[in-house]
């Protein structure tokens, strides 16, 4: 949600979209090949209200969320974790893209298949705890639990250096994991980047019963909507309901208060230690009409960055990859490609 302040196993085939349900045996487990097939080509493991949205980008997007398992512990222990894979693999580096705090891979919905249409290889993935995947033996989804994920989905599926793409929160997550992992990370490009928010601040030291009445009002539709009106520019308003909507699809995933409470009192992303240690190539796009991140804060970012440039999208707000798609993947794909 982005108007909150808070700081191998074998790919399935990337030649075609599966839309029958199909699996086969994996390790003692099963290995869900192409999971779509139900009502209107929805996997069966969304929401129903995936029913209720009306935005023909997510919807399309929708159909194509799979579940890939990820080991996350002996070889026994693994998540079936959500995300969209690419058709085609390409020489160029893949583009991973990850979503905002509280929110899931339908934040792409509308740039990802400009993503396809430019040659990318293009990933949304699902962090660890929000999203779409099958948590229901809850795992811990503190920032150390969301690192090691991200790392093993990309060490059994990815296997390449990425340009590894972060909006808001998720340019927090971006550093961290550029950090700890560099030889996964070719690039950054972070979107009205959130990182200068010390975690989750207080409310990491609320009582159990505070937080998850807090988590309760988070997943309102008014509150969310009230998020959306600030997060885009001069939108009518039963589009805004509609992408209220599509924002808060993972909030009905039965895990997702316990996961939320979980990273909320956990302390959450506390980045600012590790800015000036990223090496990697940065480019910051920065939506100029912003109303949650502060520009002078993406300023700051470009002169605290080792390696790092800037590029304005004028008459955007803080989701510049939704309302300004074209402009956001022709900097993605130009940046992606630049030697």
């Amino acid at each position: 949600m982005a108007a909150l302040r808070l700081g191998s196993l074998p790919p399935a085939t990337l030649t075609a979209i599966t839309v029958t349900k199909k699996c086969e045996r994996f390790n003692g487990g099963v290995k869900v090949v192409g999971d779509g097939g139900g009502d209107n080509g929805f996997p069966p493991f969304l929401p129903k209200e995936v029913e209720k949205i009306k935005d023909p980008f997510a919807r399309n997007l929708a159909r194509r969320i799979k579940r890939l398992p990820v080991q996350i512990g002996c070889s026994e222990s693994y998540i079936m974790s959500s995300c969209v894979q690419p058709l085609i693999q390409t020489d160029a580096h893949p583009v991973v893209l990850l979503h905002c705090f509280d929110s899931s891979c339908l934040e792409w919905r509308c740039a990802y298949p400009l993503l396809e249409e430019s040659g990318l290889e293009a990933w949304a993935l699902d962090v660890l705890g929000w999203g779409f995947s099958d948590l229901g033996r809850l795992p811990s989804c503190n920032v150390a639990s969301k690192r090691y994920h991200l790392h093993q989905l990309w060490k059994s599926y990815i296997k390449r250096p990425m340009v590894l793409v972060g909006p808001s929160l998720g340019a927090a997550v971006a550093i961290d994991f550029a950090v700890n992992y560099p030889e996964a990370v070719e690039k950054l490009v972070l979107i009205n980047p959130s990182v200068y928010a010390e975690g989750t601040g207080n409310l990491a030291k609320l009582p159990k019963v505070v937080a998850y009445a807090g988590v309760s009002l988070l997943k309102t539709f008014p509150l969310r909507l009230y998020a959306n009106l600030l997060a885009f520019n001069d939108i009518p308003l039963s589009k805004s309901v509609d992408w209220t909507n599509v924002g808060r699809l993972h909030c009905h995933m039965p895990w997702w208060k316990d996961a939320t409470v979980n990273f909320m009192v956990s302390g959450g992303y506390n980045v600012v230690s590790q800015i000036k240690q990223v090496k990697q190539k940065t480019l910051i796009i920065c939506g100029e009409n912003d109303k949650i991140v502060s520009n002078q804060l993406a300023m700051r970012l470009l002169f605290e960055l080792p390696n790092a440039s800037m590029q304005r999208v004028p008459d955007s707000g803080h989701l510049t990859h939704v309302d300004k798609p074209r402009r956001v993947v022709k900097l993605i794909s130009d940046f992606t490609r630049a030697k």
